[in-house]
């Protein structure tokens, strides 16, 4: 495939069935991540008052469950902000079948190699949590309860905006479609793998993001929402980067007046 087919309209095969059905199917699954959210953030204090503040030892099944909450959160925020790489890849893989080369593979699998990218992310930030909640930094809200250090979190998530490995992965998340078409490998593992390199530098762009929930509360569907639109936002923007640097400036800057004000 060269440069060329990028820019014809063709690169838009997808019979309306495969469309229809990378529609409902993603849009499925970003809806019932989400309900799962709503019904778990009804019921989370009760959960975690006697694990807040360090004053219960975590279980295997206490870890398993916040791993799971993580898991489905970074479905129901991340997959979203890809839904236009999956297409992309989606077109592609029907452009290559109607091509006669390789049969048809749905984006579908794409999206589950990105899944698992965030699904290794959510192991970390369950550790994260853990040591955060055995410190007593975390209240049964799980909102950080020193302001310092929900201050430092939000200077460190300005700091990274403005980063050259920030730049280098948003710009990937804001033009895939010549990396998508360049590293396309047909079949089910070729689309998983895909899926999985493009979650990476999703995931590059977007981690330190993902501490922000610990400074609004990381099940605070609110701030959940927020950081999503954010994300989005950023990733639909013109890969010029003005965006990724003014939001650090103004993250740096209401980090030190936080500072400043509150403690």
């Amino acid at each position: 495939m060269t440069t060329g087919d990028l820019g014809r309209k063709d690169l838009s095969p997808l019979e309306i069935r495969d469309r229809l059905a990378l529609f409902i199917s993603i849009g499925g699954l970003v809806a019932v991540s989400w309900l799962y959210l709503i019904a778990m953030s009804n019921d989370m204090g009760s959960k975690m008052q006697g694990m807040a503040l360090g004053l219960k030892s975590w279980s295997l099944l206490d870890f398993t469950n916040q791993f799971l909450m993580w898991a489905v959160m970074m479905v129901a925020m991340m997959v979203p902000t890809a839904f236009r790489s999956i297409l992309i890849l989606s077109q592609i893989a029907a452009m290559q079948k109607r091509r006669g080369g390789h049969p048809y593979v749905s984006g579908l699998w794409f999206t589950a190699g990105y899944a698992l990218a965030w699904t290794g992310f959510s192991i970390i930030a369950t550790s994260l949590q853990w040591g955060l909640d055995q410190a007593a930094l975390l209240s049964a809200h799980l909102v950080l309860v020193s302001p310092a250090l929900g201050a430092g979190v939000v200077i460190v998530a300005g700091f990274w905006q403005l980063t050259p490995m920030k730049d280098t992965c948003l710009r990937h998340c804001q033009s895939p479609v010549l990396y998508l078409a360049a590293r396309f490998k047909p079949g089910y593992w070729g689309a998983i793998s895909l899926g999985l390199n493009h979650g990476l530098y999703c995931l590059g762009c977007c981690w330190v993001l993902m501490g922000l929930l610990f400074v609004g509360g990381v099940m605070n569907l609110a701030w959940i929402l927020i950081i999503t639109l954010f994300v989005l936002v950023e990733k639909l923007l013109p890969a010029t980067g003005q965006f990724a640097k003014i939001s650090g400036i103004g993250m740096i800057l209401t980090g030190l007046g936080y500072l400043y004000f509150w403690t």
